[in-house]
């Protein structure tokens, strides 16, 4: 497995040459790493552009991913928008206007994406799993609405992995979406790793036909690092564009750091990851077992994602969270209701011990009886893009009952929203906005 991007800044670091170009820094040390930091001088090759050490390196990914893949610099954000730029190009070649069907958990990336393509939105709402982070979309019900659609989406849009660790069903709803004609196009960003389990569980080798996924989350890239696949099976305009998709919403000025980041990982998940995965993956699962055993109940199937619902062992999620942050345990996320823990081999093993013991000695105290508001159905107001680019001002959430929200104003994690922009906020809607701690909303003028 080659590293041609990091073989070649490597080579220009050393040469000595005076660097009349950007970055400003010229490859002074101030943080020990701008030396590596170049710009698109000539042999650097061009994301977007990409003929030379550039597209060897993507090459490399799509042996390894099993599908025609494309890097991104600007995290799964960027390539959810150009999967979604993509799937209206695909309406446009079938003479149709884009219409997608989406999961409701979707990234608030998905709703910018919206806004800015102009795209109408039907949403599935799937089964009730105890919070909006989750879908839960079965095949039933989107056999169900797919059939009883006047008018065919051209894509379904689904989250999966969730930041919940709940994985849908990708095989079986791709050959439902497929048996009706339509695109599946699945936001991976928390399921890179998935591929390389020993049996995959990447979208795309499931079936689906176009999907992102975050190298920086779960794999050993720094911040920022992500993928595009696309399937063979899926419409040739997707591959045939993907890189104008890209530049479509992507910066000019490409960090060459993450793209070295990603070509490197290419190389240690070609040689020693795989069984890495393996060892860390049983690691994980022994300790959810004891988790279990211990009486803790445990949310999600992703095999890397510990997500705990602590209320039944007496602790609010948050309250967990800042325990076992007094023990020097960092979480990914919390709220009332969950505290969720990533994991990746590079946690190493006296790391996952450290969080066993801080977790196993926790007394167990009184059920916390204690669940989220429950929610009535938004009245959709206005189209995503239309809420978007109107006025708006910022309200007290006490205040924003029977007003429309114009903004998906929620900061990452979970970037999820409790309401869509273009939705009239209704009474249990503000009563989830109390329970969440959400204070303010921006809503339509």
């Amino acid at each position: 497995m080659t590293t041609p991007i990091c073989d070649f800044v490597k080579k220009y670091a050393e040469s000595g040459n005076l660097r009349f170009h950007m970055p400003g820094h010229k490859g002074r040390k101030l943080l020990g790493f701008e030396h590596l930091d170049i710009t698109e001088i000539v042999g650097a090759d061009s994301l977007y552009e990409a003929q030379g050490i550039i597209r060897e390196s993507e090459k490399n990914a799509s042996e390894l991913f099993g599908a025609e893949t494309f890097y991104s610099a600007e995290g799964s954000s960027l390539a959810i928008r150009a999967m979604l730029y993509l799937i209206c190009l695909h309406a446009k070649e079938k003479g149709e206007k884009p219409f997608v069907l989406a999961g409701r958990n979707a990234h608030k990336t998905f709703l910018s994406a919206a806004a800015l393509l102009d795209f109408e939105i039907e949403w599935l709402w799937g089964e009730n799993v105890g919070s909006y982070l989750s879908c839960g979309v079965d095949a039933l019900t989107l056999g169900q609405r797919l059939s009883e659609c006047e008018k065919k989406p051209t894509a379904v849009y689904l989250t999966s992995p969730d930041y919940l660790g709940r994985q849908e069903d990708v095989s079986l709803l791709a050959q439902i979406c497929h048996r009706y004609g339509v695109i599946l196009a699945v936001d991976c960003a928390h399921g890179a790793y998935l591929r390389f389990l020993d049996e995959s569980l990447y979208p795309t080798d499931l079936g689906a036909d176009i999907c992102c996924s975050s190298a920086h989350k779960t794999l050993s890239v720094i911040t920022g690092g992500a993928y595009l696949s696309i399937s063979e099976s899926a419409p040739s305009v997707f591959a045939e564009n993907a890189k104008d998709a890209l530049a479509l919403f992507g910066s000019t000025s490409t960090s060459y750091l993450i793209l070295q980041s990603l070509d490197m990982a290419n190389f240690y998940l070609a040689t020693e990851y795989r069984e890495n995965l393996k060892c860390f993956v049983q690691k994980t699962e022994n300790l959810k077992i004891k988790l279990r055993n211990k009486g803790f109940e445990l949310v999600g199937d992703e095999a890397l994602k510990i997500c705990i619902a602590p209320k039944v062992y007496g602790y609010r999620g948050f309250e967990l969270a800042e325990i076992l942050e007094k023990s020097g345990i960092v979480c990914e996320f919390s709220d009332p209701d969950f505290t969720v823990l990533m994991l990746a081999p590079e946690n190493g093993e006296k790391a996952i011990e450290a969080l066993e013991n801080a977790l196993l000695s926790l007394p167990q105290l009184e059920t916390v009886n204690e669940a989220p508001p429950l929610s009535e159905t938004p009245e959709r107001v206005l189209s995503l893009r239309e809420a978007y680019f109107l006025d708006s001002e910022e309200v007290t959430t006490e205040k924003s009952v029977g007003r429309v929200l114009a903004r998906a104003n929620v900061g990452c994690p979970p970037a999820v929203p409790l309401v869509m922009a273009g939705e009239r906020i209704n009474a249990s809607v503000a009563e989830n906005f109390k329970y969440y701690g959400i204070k303010t909303c921006r809503v339509v003028k």
